[in-house]
């Protein structure tokens, strides 16, 4: 069994070179700051580069003022480089809004456009003669030209659907790239096999946009695991004319993880792994020492400038778009402060819950939790963040404190409190462990009020849920349910992946 090529979760990736240099994008959904774009130089190591943007369109829903974007916000998007310009091109399932994001400096600020129409999975192709057309759609693939500004559809310009999955399976065409290569056009899919579901990546081509595209399926693998096929995402050359895959595979609690995969031509075709299947040549920087972490350590002295997570380092990201009025930082003590405005029944309601991805195979992180500002009735801890989420932390009470363990236990069910333990103290250090198999995926937790850790006796599912659509993310959070108001400090937070504490 190969390794993914990224630990953690990174799915609906495109990817382009300029030069010798490959930048990847994400779908990043609900998260702020959206859009992240890694770099790397050999297909291998990848770094972060950007945010593409820091907040959307700033709705009480993407502010978890009035509602929530899970599920929704950002999804899959298109990442081209044309004459100096860098698009990238998007829909939000909250706004129903296609958005056009373009600059010239990866590392600079993005303009902000939209697209008039909404493109599911658009893929966006800069033809040879000056003109543009966005591909996309759901089991029915449709080209549409655009205007000369990108604005919307070309008054008379081209529209046509190109391409229709006609098998009654699970899953229709999604996931569209287009290419020309070689003066011929190709469309790459995702589907499901017929009668069961299987992620399928698929290829069709034509010598022009208004011919008839043909082809079928170019990968069928799961690299043996769970069942799970490997499919979506984009193709890219290499300087020397080498060619590669990166698609994702579903992989449960952890997320969708990336492969890279080498292509190769036969004719016209591409040829994914070997005819179809998994190679056995390991095209991985999981596990190696030399990988550049995603995800980290933090002890909350340093303010960051240009790039970053509204000040945070970049391997950061807010839950829903933050309210940094109510966010504070001692740099000098190391501690990040979260003050509440309004009423929660679960941590998933919080703002300003800072969050990391959680990496495979196994990753734990802990922090201290300081609640001598908080009051009765909040809660702050750390958070294994999705729809069927764990908490464990502080709650004030009347006349001290509480260690509580709080969860949703299943869809179906409520969300539950457990009271672990009294303490007069208001600091507690916690910690989640997270271990993602090839069979289940699970997450412990524990408390230390001064005496050494303790363990909840409570061993947490961490099933992946379309509620929220994302893997498994660690979460700073804090709220409050009686009275708002309260402030609740993290300081000395430690991430560790597969026995490795990461600076």
């Amino acid at each position: 069994m190969n390794k993914p090529l990224l630990n953690v979760d990174f799915p609906d990736m495109d990817i382009i070179r300029v030069e010798n240099t490959y930048y990847m994008l994400t779908t990043t959904m609900h998260f702020m700051p959206g859009c992240e774009i890694l770099k790397s130089e050999d297909l291998i190591h990848w770094e972060h580069a950007a945010y593409v943007y820091d907040r959307l369109d700033s709705t009480p829903a993407q502010k978890l003022e009035a509602g929530n974007i899970y599920g929704a916000g950002m999804w899959a998007a298109s990442f081209r480089y044309n004459k100096g310009t860098f698009y990238i091109c998007f829909v939000a399932n909250d706004t129903h809004k296609t958005y056009l994001y373009t600059t010239k400096d990866i590392y600079g600020a993005w303009e902000k456009r939209e697209i008039k129409g909404f493109y599911h999975d658009s893929s966006l192709l800069f033809d040879d003669d000056g003109r543009v057309y966005i591909a996309y759609g759901n089991r029915e693939i449709y080209v549409t030209e655009l205007d000369e500004k990108l604005s919307g559809p070309k008054a008379g310009g081209f529209h046509k659907m190109v391409v229709r999955d006609e098998w009654k399976n699970g899953l229709g065409f999604e996931g569209t790239h287009i290419y020309k290569i070689n003066g011929k056009y190709y469309l790459f899919f995702i589907h499901s096999l017929e009668g069961r579901w299987y992620r399928t990546e698929c290829c069709y081509m034509s010598d022009s946009l208004d011919g008839e595209f043909t082809g079928g399926d170019v990968f069928a693998d799961d690299n043996g695991y769970r069942n799970a096929g490997i499919a979506q995402g984009a193709i890219v050359d290499t300087p020397e004319g080498d060619w590669y895959a990166v698609l994702f595979q579903d992989r449960g609690g952890s997320g969708r993880i990336p492969y890279l995969i080498p292509v190769h031509w036969n004719g016209d075709m591409p040829v994914f792994g070997n005819d179809g299947k998994m190679p056995e040549d390991e095209l991985s920087a999981y596990g190696r020492e030399d990988f550049i972490p995603l995800v980290g350590s933090d002890d909350f002295r340093k303010i960051y400038g240009d790039g970053s997570c509204f000040g945070f380092n970049r391997q950061w990201q807010f839950n829903h778009e933050p309210d940094m009025e109510l966010v504070s930082r001692d740099t000098d003590a190391g501690i990040y402060y979260v003050t509440t405005d309004k009423l929660c029944t679960n941590p998933t309601e919080a703002k300003n819950s800072l969050t990391q991805r959680m990496c495979e195979p196994a990753c734990e992180a802990e922090v201290t939790v300081y609640g001598d500002r908080m009051k009765k009735g909040d809660y702050a801890g750390l958070m294994a963040l999705q729809y069927l989420y764990g908490f464990i932390g502080l709650r004030a009470e009347e006349d001290g404190y509480s260690i509580v363990y709080m969860e949703k236990p299943g869809k179906d069910e409520n969300d539950s409190v457990m009271v672990l333990d009294k303490t007069e103290k208001p600091v507690v250090r916690v910690k989640l462990q997270a271990e993602f198999t090839d069979t289940s995926d699970q997450a412990a937790f524990y408390y230390d009020t001064g005496d050494g850790y303790k363990k909840v006796s409570v061993i947490k599912n961490m099933p992946f849920m379309l509620e929220h659509f994302t893997g498994y993310r660690f979460a700073l959070t804090c709220f409050s349910t009686e009275e708002t108001g309260g402030t609740a400090g993290f300081g000395e937070f430690v991430y560790t992946c597969q026995g490795i504490k990461l600076p």
